[in-house]
């Protein structure tokens, strides 16, 4: 089942979550904060863009078994809306979410973002390969192509990781819904110090989105590159940016991840 199908059945009462969507014994994080992200946009008045969001990863969701979305307006002021969203799994909370959507407002304050890095085309990088048992499931989906640090398990320290990405397929569009997703596909920049496998998750993440955004085409490259702050005692705190293929800021992101190793 592709992206864009399961973005339409979010407003079914129960959806259920393909194995093609796994990530190790649990679904891909970014597909079910996708699925919250795109739920709470359906209760917020028209012209509010997703200015943050604020992901709490409860516990694993399972695949092959119905999840359901919850979501709560809990508060819409005159250029603000405030809004709860809980993916639910057989009567437990597995992810929960709180997301701020704002309309512009006139302000005499005005600072561009840097600009991305140059860093090569993705045209002539290698993709990422999806293999079965080894690689996440999702990885099927999504097209990751490295610029940036080393890969998971590589025991090389830099303190940056990332590069470029965007789905397999291309989508109808490239929604608030769809960047979500694609953010949260790149592993935790903490794994390249590794030198053989281990789990690792996310605990807590913020994301912000950035405007005015530019127009973004379904099949556009997106460039993300993370940054560790810290790392010990099996945590670690990492932020990244996140850039169009005009090489403008979209968004910031921000993590915290366990590691096993």
């Amino acid at each position: 089942m592709q992206f864009d199908e399961l973005l339409a059945g979010v407003a079914q009462e129960a959806v259920v979550l393909p194995a093609s969507w796994g990530q190790g014994r649990a679904t891909f994080g970014g597909l079910v904060a996708a699925l919250v992200t795109r739920r709470m946009q359906q209760v917020v008045a028209d012209g509010r863009a997703l200015r943050s969001l604020q992901i709490s990863f409860v516990g694993p969701v399972a695949v092959e078994q119905p999840v359901q979305v919850e979501v709560e307006l809990l508060r819409e002021g005159k250029a603000v809306s405030q809004v709860q969203g809980r993916l639910v799994q057989a009567g437990e909370v597995k992810l929960a979410m709180l997301a701020s959507f704002g309309g512009d407002r006139a302000s005499q304050v005005a600072v561009a973002a840097d600009t991305a890095p140059a860093v090569s085309a993705p045209e002539g990088l290698p993709p990422m390969p999806y293999l079965a048992g080894i690689t996440p499931e999702f990885v099927q989906h999504i097209d990751m192509r490295w610029t940036f640090g080393g890969l998971p398990f590589s025991g090389q320290t830099a303190r940056e990781m990332g590069g470029w990405m965007q789905f397999r397929e291309s989508p109808e569009q490239l929604t608030d819904a769809h960047l979500v997703a694609l953010i949260d596909a790149w592993p935790p920049a903490v794994l390249p110090h590794l030198k053989q496998p281990a789990p690792a998750s996310s605990l807590s993440w913020t994301l912000e989105f950035v405007y005015p955004r530019p127009a973004l085409a379904a099949g556009d490259w997106l460039l993300y590159r993370a940054t560790i702050d810290q790392a010990g005692a099996g945590y670690g705190h990492t932020q990244a940016q996140i850039w169009g293929p005009d090489g403008n800021l979209l968004a910031l992101s921000r993590q915290v991840v366990t590691v096993f190793g």
